[in-house]
């Protein structure tokens, strides 16, 4: 099988504070199955490590209120293309990220509360037909 995997989940050092998210169901993945990795935020042309971000109004904003919507939407254009070439049989992405939530993630109000809906990737990739989870909905 092929899966697409926000790298963060797989030990690199791209997250928002310059860690990582390594998961070791992810890993496990990794050692049966070919793995993309990819990192929205990193391909949008964002450093890590970088301000957190949540979706204000449908606009991605650092927490000092600066626009980053068009860094974070060029990184899921790019890892839409990368779907579109490689054709994942499923892609597993980090939960409540601006980026890669599938199901849900910070409200825009950096207080720690969560809403429903996508990150900005997550949901491109969704709207183009690709089966997403949140890496927490792993079996």
């Amino acid at each position: 099988m092929k899966i697409m995997v926000s790298a963060c989940l797989t030990g690199e050092n791209c997250k928002y504070n310059g860690g990582n998210n390594r998961n070791e169901k992810v890993l496990r993945l990794m050692e049966e199955n070919e793995v993309i990795l990819v990192c929205p935020e990193q391909m949008g042309g964002l450093p890590t490590p970088r301000t957190p971000c949540e979706i204000c109004n449908g606009v991605v904003m650092t927490k000092e209120g600066r626009g980053v919507d068009q860094e974070f939407r060029a990184g899921a254009a790019k890892c839409l293309d990368v779907a579109m070439r490689e054709q994942p049989d499923l892609i597993v992405l980090q939960s409540r990220s601006p980026s890669c939530g599938v199901k849900q993630r910070y409200d825009g109000t950096f207080s720690g509360k969560l809403t429903e809906g996508s990150g900005v990737t997550a949901e491109l990739l969704m709207k183009n037909g690709f089966q997403c989870i949140d890496v927490e909905d792993l079996p």
